[in-house]
C-alpha cells in the first residue's frame, strides 16, 4: 500500500519527510504532491491531483494524508475520482478545515494575503466554495491540534493549533478525531501524529 503526502499552503513535500519516515518504516511506499498556491489555481491543481491519483489507483491501493490545505484538495480530488475513489483505503486530514477559514475570512480583503494565496485563499474563504467540495465518501481521520492561544483574539477561548479551530475542521462524516496538543505547522513533522496514524492503520 502507498501513502500519498499532500502539504499545506506556504508549505512544501518536504514538511511531511519526518512523517513519511516513520511510515517507511513501518513497511509503506510513500509519495509526495507539490503544488504552487502563486501560480496555479484551484481548478488547475485538483486537475493535475486527479491525474496523480488515478495514475497511483492503477498500481496500488492509497492511503491520502493531507496537511490543512492539502486535505482540502484531496477532499476536492476524491470528489471526481468516481468509483476508483474505492481503492483508497483511507484518508487522513491533519487541521483540514472542512468550513471557511476563520483566518482566511479576516485575511481575505487583505492585498498581501490575496497576492500571496491566489484563488487557493480565496477558496478558504469562501463558504459556497468550501460547502461546493463534497464530504469525504472513503474513511476519514480528523486530526486536529490544540496548541493554540485561547486566550481571547481571533479564536476567543475555542481549542485551536493557531490557524484553525477544532471546530473547523471537525464533521460528522469523520470516522474519527483525534486531538493532540501540536500547533498547526509541526502537524506534519509531529511523533504524536505519526503514532496516531499508524494506530489507525493497524500498525501500532
Amino acid at each position: 500500500m502507498l501513502v500519498l503526502f499532500i502539504h499545506g499552503m506556504g508549505r512544501s513535500p518536504v514538511s511531511g519527510w519526518p512523517l513519511l519516515r516513520k511510515l517507511k518504516r513501518a513497511g509503506f511506499l510513500t509519495a509526495t504532491f507539490g503544488y504552487f498556491v502563486s501560480q496555479e489555481t484551484v481548478s488547475q491543481i485538483v486537475e493535475r491531483l486527479v491525474a496523480k491519483l488515478r495514475a497511483l489507483l492503477a498500481i496500488e491501493d492509497l492511503v491520502l494524508i493531507g496537511h490543512s490545505l492539502g486535505g482540502v484538495l484531496l477532499r476536492h480530488a476524491l470528489g471526481m475520482l468516481g468509483e476508483t475513489r474505492h481503492r483508497v483505503h483511507h484518508l487522513f486530514l491533519l487541521g483540514s478545515p472542512v468550513t471557511p477559514s476563520r483566518l482566511a475570512v479576516r485575511l481575505s480583503g487583505n492585498w498581501i494575503f490575496r497576492a500571496v494565496t491566489q484563488d487557493c485563499g480565496q477558496l478558504l474563504a469562501s463558504p459556497a466554495r468550501m460547502l461546493a467540495i463534497a464530504p469525504s465518501e472513503v474513511p476519514t481521520t480528523g486530526i486536529a491540534g490544540t496548541r493554540g492561544f485561547t486566550g481571547g483574539g481571533l479564536f476567543g477561548t475555542e481549542p485551536n493549533d493557531g490557524v484553525v479551530t477544532v471546530s473547523e475542521v471537525s464533521a460528522p462524516w469523520l470516522q474519527n478525531q483525534v486531538l493532540v496538543p501540536v500547533m498547526h505547522t509541526l502537524l506534519p513533522s509531529s511523533a504524536t501524529v505519526a503514532e496516531a496514524i499508524l494506530k489507525e492503520l493497524g500498525c501500532a
